[in-house]
């Protein structure tokens, strides 16, 4: 890894420190490449747990062996591995929805066969039904993050180390306005991603009890901090908002050569760069503060769609990225689903997502929320439409047409599939076999991980 990559021990000593208008200028640049739609990608995230019993923690002698045996995988996709334990499989920049589709579920293939041999298996939760928060990497990265988030209360801990996500990667947009503009597609992410929050909801449960939110996942992001959580506001035009949002939000650590990385209280970007202290910032210090911003949307280049529980079964993951994708990126689709959308912003009134009522309502109550889930059924059935136009296999359309079936079409969401916590304890269906049962489970029966 490169001094200079997120992440890394710091930026090299030759750079030069930045001044408030180079890292205003190169916010702007970077945050939104426009160009025509016709890349994505998916970044998912999932729970490690024993087949067998999967309420027992994973040993971590026996994680590491299973963590050992993936690296040696030739995967198409990038392997990493979150705070606590959890998987995480990064595809590259596809030209088109299938080659992503299927170079991601080659990859996981491989990954469910590497796992399985280990006796374990990649759970889709958007939060581990079963364990307390524990860190299992020890690196400053996540020494300082776990000190920063502590300061807003337990929910970072329990992001760090117990969520996971489905993360859709689409481009940013085209310079001029209409569906395909980047102005456009940056509005629709923030009132259409309240409905991929509902209907993709999977995370009822925490430490073995039900929480009273469809998406605990979410709930425990928009109380993860003040600041670093929210989508950019004050109305400004996308590249301005942005780029104020991120000088002005503080910065959550200050990395170093040796030694624990600074974890300043209340220093803001904007204001390390007026004073210059611990130290003047400079362009590596620009790019590694990005990623330490969670917002529900992160233009970084392109749009990160970080709303979306991760899903249960076999290919559970592929129904968001496939709508997502269609909604985005067929032109018919997104002026259809845009027209839709618009009358949920009266909903979300003011405040940033995701903390506002519309939001939060997803959150809360899935698609019992009559107003999200009469706009899910259009976007459901829109997107299917649109995915014959964009050439997807009749196994992929059909995947999204038997989620919107059981769950869209009558208001409900995963996180309805799991009725009481002792199901939780039941293994079925957790190595999530080509030719496990697709029907709905039985009463007590969780969904396939």
């Amino acid at each position: 890894m490169s001094p200079d990559t997120p992440g890394g021990p710091g930026p090299r000593p030759e750079s030069s420190p930045l001044d408030e208008g180079t890292a205003q200028d190169l916010l702007r640049g970077i945050c939104f490449k426009t160009g025509p739609p016709r890349i994505v990608g998916v970044e998912l995230e999932w729970l490690i747990h024993d087949q067998e019993q999967p309420t027992v923690p994973v040993a971590q002698e026996r994680l590491d062996g299973a963590v050992a045996a993936l690296r040696e995988l030739p995967l198409s996709a990038a392997l990493t591995f979150e705070p606590g334990g959890q998987l995480e499989l990064s595809s590259q920049p596809a030209g088109s929805l299938m080659e992503c589709i299927e170079t991601t579920a080659a990859d996981l293939a491989a990954v469910r066969g590497s796992l399985g041999r280990a006796g374990l298996a990649p759970v889709g939760f958007g939060v581990d039904p079963w364990q307390t928060p524990h860190r299992r990497l020890r690196e400053p990265r996540y020494d300082a993050m776990e000190a920063a988030l502590d300061r807003a209360g337990p929910a970072g801990r329990a992001m760090m180390c117990t969520s996971a996500s489905v993360q859709v990667c689409l481009d940013a947009g085209e310079e001029e306005p209409g569906p395909r503009g980047y102005g456009r597609r940056w509005q629709l992410t923030h009132l259409l991603g309240a409905v991929l929050v509902a209907a993709f909801a999977n995370s009822p449960f925490r430490q073995g009890r039900r929480t009273g939110w469809k998406s605990t996942r979410q709930a425990l992001w928009a109380d993860l901090d003040p600041v670093r959580t929210l989508a950019p506001g004050g109305g400004l035009p996308p590249r301005e908002a942005w780029a104020a949002h991120v000088l002005d939000t503080t910065v959550m650590c200050v990395r170093r050569e040796d030694g624990p990385w600074d974890v300043p209280e209340g220093l803001t970007f904007r204001e390390w760069i007026r004073t210059g202290a611990p130290r003047p910032p400079l362009r590596a210090d620009l790019d590694y503060h990005i990623t330490t911003l969670f917002p529900p949307v992160r233009p970084r280049g392109h749009l990160e769609l970080r709303m979306i529980d991760a899903q249960s079964g076999p290919d559970g993951w592929l129904v968001p990225l496939a709508v997502a994708t269609a909604l985005f990126d067929d032109p018919e689709a997104a002026e259809t689903v845009y027209r839709a959308v618009k009358p949920l912003a009266e909903s979300a009134g003011s405040a940033a997502a995701p903390r506002n009522a519309l939001w939060t309502a997803a959150a809360r109550e899935g698609l019992a929320d009559p107003e999200l889930r009469a706009v899910a059924v259009l976007c459901f059935e829109t997107a299917l439409e649109a995915l014959d136009r964009l050439g997807v296999s009749a196994a992929v359309r059909d995947t999204v047409a038997a989620f919107h079936d059981r769950y869209v079409a009558r208001g409900r969401c995963p996180a309805d599939d799991l009725l009481r916590p002792g199901a939780l304890a039941e293994p079925v269906l957790l190595t999530g076999a080509a030719d496990a049962p697709t029907a709905p489970p039985s009463p007590g029966r969780v969904a396939s991980a």
